[in-house]
């Protein structure tokens, strides 16, 4: 499975981005799915997942309120709705997916970068004051 990340861009603090993460097979639509983010200097982070129908999201507490996973199958997408961004927000947004039905039941698997098989190239978020 191939994964697209984009959306990304420079904004203003306060404003808000929808990043996308599209796969290049239905399959995807079988696979839990995260966003992480990696800031310059720092470790890659998890910040949301979604379960594979959807019915299930985690959302990272440092980011909890101003970020939203959604997904649509018949799409191959998921998405991340950022709101209110601020200067934290400055990363690398990488999208992954894991087939395991189970892992992201465990919220030490969730952040695990090692659990999840496939990997989009990253989209870049740039917010500026």
């Amino acid at each position: 499975v191939q994964l697209q990340a984009s959306g990304g861009g420079l904004v203003q603090a306060g404003d808000s981005l929808r990043l996308s993460c599209v796969a290049s097979e239905r399959t995807f639509s079988e696979y839990f799915v995260a966003w992480f983010r990696q800031a310059p200097g720092k470790e890659r982070e998890f910040v949301s997942g979604i379960s594979w129908s959807g019915g299930t999201t985690f959302v990272a507490d440092s980011v909890k309120g101003r970020f939203t996973i959604s997904r649509n199958n018949v799409k191959n997408t998921v998405f991340l709705q950022i709101h209110s961004l601020d200067l934290d927000d400055t990363a690398v947004y990488y999208c992954a997916a894991s087939s395991s039905r189970r892992d992201y039941l465990s919220s030490l698997n969730r952040r695990n970068r090692a659990k999840y098989e496939y990997w989009g190239q990253g989209t870049q978020v740039t917010v500026y004051s």
